[in-house]
């Protein structure tokens, strides 16, 4: 093994069996959704059970949810997607995820990050082909693992890896007026007042409530200090209470069960119904890794995804946005939008989907037509929600007038 080389892990551990709720209790469960009242664990985990007629009745009551909510926006039948450029400013990490393809080791890299004329000639491409949006993908603080990443940020002058963010997030502003998105993983309420002037959003997903995926060796998220979930939970805290439009999601497929994947999603609503910044929340299913030895080797079926968007709107309520990524769920269209998924994220006609590279973007052209056969009309939107750019103290002032210009360019 290479100096470079990540510790080996242990196999993960299996998923624990789940017995099949009685049928009246589905049946309950299904009435309380129904009717609209909220979901108590119980009653939330017995839906993600639906499958059969029951699943049909589940859908049927979620994506009426997502319509009340769409028409009370001003929005009736729209669907929204995000044109985009992801910016991979460095592949490197400090945390050991046991799924995970995007982070790699140093000698594997030309450079530990990005370079200023990368990010911005990847930047400028895409607002050549009408993006509005720069999502800045990276791992968590490499500089406190590799020595190779501390030595880059100081050659070129950077305290860290935020600060390079930072500076980047600007200059893609000032030169190629796309919007940034940042996703730097765990940040402080610091780290959130410095970079919340120069993003109108900012995004980390929980993935999971479940301690034991982070603690139990051979876990998914064994010796990853950065997914620790009280720490995740502390970072959606502290983006409430900096009024940062956020966005988050639940990651399944990774062996948790379903009472924990419930726990993840009323977690995000607790945390939504004190600070009311939660603007998408994502269920993004689990792509297997074949070249990942410790992975799991099958992914989430179809109709496990679709009850959990459904039971992820009865549980989020009309008004958060509920996404699912459509290149993971290639064929599964009409199937998303009958569970009450109101938008399909980021799409980019630039840059593959850097987490998951085996998983190309679908055509827009072609995800619009499969909307309209559903009776819905896709159309584009900025990274910040529109009803968070007057939401007093959700947008910087310095950002409002670039906002606006975009806004109007997509109207």
């Amino acid at each position: 093994m290479s100096a470079d080389s990540p510790a080996p892990r242990s196999a993960r551990p299996l998923t624990p069996p789940e017995p099949q709720p009685p049928a009246s209790a589905v049946r309950r469960a299904l009435a309380r959704a129904r009717d609209g009242k909220s979901l108590d664990p119980a009653e939330a985990a017995i839906l993600l059970h639906s499958r059969g007629d029951q699943l049909t009745e589940l859908l049927s009551y979620a994506a009426r949810t997502r319509d009340n909510g769409l028409a009370a926006a001003g929005r009736p039948g729209v669907i929204t997607y995000s044109r985009k450029v992801f910016i991979p400013l460095t592949r490197l990490c400090r945390d050991r995820c046991g799924y995970c393809t995007f982070v790699t080791v140093p000698g594997r890299l030309p450079s530990p990050y990005l370079s200023p004329d990368e990010v911005l000639r990847i930047a400028a491409e895409g607002a050549a082909l009408g993006c509005k949006e720069a999502l800045f993908t990276l791992g968590d603080r490499p500089e406190a693992r590799w020595p190779q990443a501390r030595e880059w940020l100081d050659a070129h002058g950077y305290d860290d890896t935020l600060s390079y963010v930072r500076a980047m997030a600007i200059r893609v502003l000032e030169e190629t007026g796309l919007l940034p998105h940042l996703n730097p993983g765990v940040l402080s309420w610091q780290d959130f007042q410095r970079l919340k002037p120069v993003a109108p959003s900012m995004g980390m997903m929980l993935e999971t409530t479940a301690q034991r995926l982070f603690t139990e060796r051979g876990g998914p998220h064994f010796g990853s200090p950065d997914k620790d979930p009280a720490v995740r939970l502390r970072v959606l805290e502290d983006a409430g209470r900096s009024s940062v439009p956020f966005t988050t999601g639940i990651l399944i497929g990774i062996g948790e069960t379903t009472d924990e994947r419930v726990d993840s999603l009323l977690a995000i609503r607790d945390l939504h119904e004190r600070y009311g910044h939660i603007q998408e929340v994502i269920v993004q299913n689990y792509a297997p890794k074949p070249e990942l030895r410790d992975a799991p080797r099958e992914g989430v079926g179809q109709l496990e995804v679709a009850a959990t968007v459904a039971a992820a709107r009865c549980i989020l309520g009309p008004d958060v946005s509920v996404q699912a990524p459509p290149n993971l769920n290639p064929g599964a269209t009409a199937m998303l939008l009958a569970a009450g998924l109101n938008d399909f994220g980021g799409i980019s006609p630039v840059t593959r989907d850097f987490i998951n590279p085996e998983a190309p973007w679908p055509r827009v052209a072609a995800l619009a037509a499969e909307c309209e056969a559903a009776g819905y009309e896709l159309r584009e939107r900025l990274t910040i929600y529109p009803h968070y750019i007057d939401k007093p103290g959700f947008l910087d002032e310095g950002l409002r007038e670039l906002t606006s210009a975009l806004t109007a360019a997509i109207a």
